[in-house]
């Protein structure tokens, strides 16, 4: 089963020099101090996005340290595509907790984001300073890397999500309902709609997927006890955090109900949080729209997950908490649910994944939030980069260098930096 552009989990057996029973090393409990080295390297190294953190990661821990092998590491790339949030997150936290328990879990967590968190938090420090030509055309040219992001996302998910006339209707439909609501709830409606519609029009669309013969983390296994804990709590900030806000029970809680709403109904891959989080933060008036895009485009710069994007966000937030303590609360709101997600499905992940009414809903979500990224390039993206035929060009290039030519995000957004200067400095 391959569900939304986190990526499909294709099968690669093992070379023929690994095709022999795994090391020791697979099954022996590590530390979580060994955790937090090994992820701290790939948070500093992994660019490319939340597809090339796979591979990243089944180079490093199958084919390398071997603490897990092919099946395995596959079952925990499928349950992290089934749930919503960051995949490459999710998974990293998933090969944590089972190496070394819930502190390899953190080790994992914190050594994969903070370098990313960090960075981005260096570039919302800076931004102000960026002034005259030169640091205008910067701004600009990153915010034209988002259009060209966003739009090969829109185009990878809707040949991945849609790959029949249903799905292409309901993400069609989903693209007009978001035109004509204008309700706070409408991202929140269509994703349910998209559910709907999956178990009515997707049932046979595709099979469910057989479950492997091995074990899913030959490690630390998670209770069904903690797995139901963890699915409580969720549960209750997702439901209660939004009638704290609304009682006035300070501005600390209304960013961690924000962020934490924007990663627990981010379906499809990293780029469907773009909407979400403009919908919390721009229409709130909390960030202004340039600032938004900017730091969406610096985030494509960086190593570690995309999410990260939500510390730039808490730090240039006008009204505190900002700064450090906007950087954290809305860093840990946005990551939290997918990681309690992850501790509540990993005790039932085989029965769930066989079931077909799963695999519907999940296709109809997933073709749902194509409407929803849709929208998105169009608004806020789309209108507020491309101002000019220049411009035109410019998101143009970049978009089929990163389609045709698969350039690493980097080398676009320094493309799009010079071209943005360049721009500024002849005008």
């Amino acid at each position: 089963m391959a569900i939304g552009y986190k990526g499909a989990a294709a099968h690669n057996p093992l070379p023929s020099h690994m095709d022999t029973k795994l090391t020791t090393s697979a099954t022996r409990a590590g530390s979580a101090a060994e955790v937090l080295a090994v992820f701290l390297r790939l948070g500093l190294t992994c660019f490319g996005g939340p597809v090339a953190h796979i591979g990243y990661f089944r180079q490093e821990f199958v084919e390398r340290r071997r603490w897990l092998d092919d099946e395995a590491f596959t079952d925990l790339f499928g349950l992290c595509q089934f749930l919503p949030g960051p995949a490459s997150s999710q998974l990293g936290f998933s090969i944590g907790i089972q190496r070394a328990g819930w502190l390899g879990g953190l080790a994992a967590w914190c050594g994969f984001t903070l370098p990313s968190v960090l960075m981005l938090i260096a570039f919302a420090v800076m931004a102000p300073s960026l002034g005259g030509p030169v640091g205008a055309g910067l701004i600009h040219g990153l915010k034209l890397v988002a259009v060209a992001v966003v739009a090969q996302a829109v185009w990878d998910m809707a040949r991945r999500m849609c790959p029949d006339h249903r799905r292409a209707g309901i993400a069609l439909a989903a693209l007009v309902l978001l035109s004509l609501l204008t309700t706070v709830y409408a991202q929140l409606i269509v994703i349910a709609l998209g559910a709907a519609a999956g178990l009515l029009l997707c049932r046979s669309s595709e099979t469910p997927p057989a479950v492997s013969r091995t074990p899913l983390a030959q490690g630390f296994l998670v209770s069904r006890t903690a797995g139901a804990v963890a699915l409580g709590l969720f549960l209750l900030l997702l439901l209660g955090l939004p009638a704290l806000a609304t009682a006035d029970a300070g501005r600390s809680v209304q960013v961690f109900d924000a962020f934490y709403r924007s990663g627990a109904l981010v379906f499809g891959g990293g780029h469907v949080v773009l909407p979400l989080l403009q919908q919390q933060t721009v229409a709130t008036g909390w960030v202004n729209p340039n600032d938004f895009l900017a730091g969406y485009g610096a985030a494509q710069a960086v190593p570690g997950p995309l999410f990260t994007f939500a510390a730039f966000l808490g730090w240039v937030s006008a009204p505190a908490p900002n700064h450090w303590a906007g950087a954290a609360i809305a860093t840990l709101g946005i990551f939290l649910p997918g990681l309690l997600l992850v501790i509540a499905a990993l005790p039932y992940w085989r029965a769930l994944r066989t079931r077909p009414s799963m695999v519907a809903v999940l296709n109809g979500v997933n073709a749902a939030v194509v409407g929803l990224l849709a929208a998105a390039l169009y608004t806020p993206v789309w209108t507020s980069a491309v101002l000019s035929l220049l411009d035109l060009a410019i998101a143009a290039v970049s978009f089929f260098l990163l389609l045709r030519w698969r350039a690493p995000p980097l080398v676009v957004v320094a493309l799009c930096a010079v071209a943005g200067i360049a721009q500024s400095l002849l005008h």
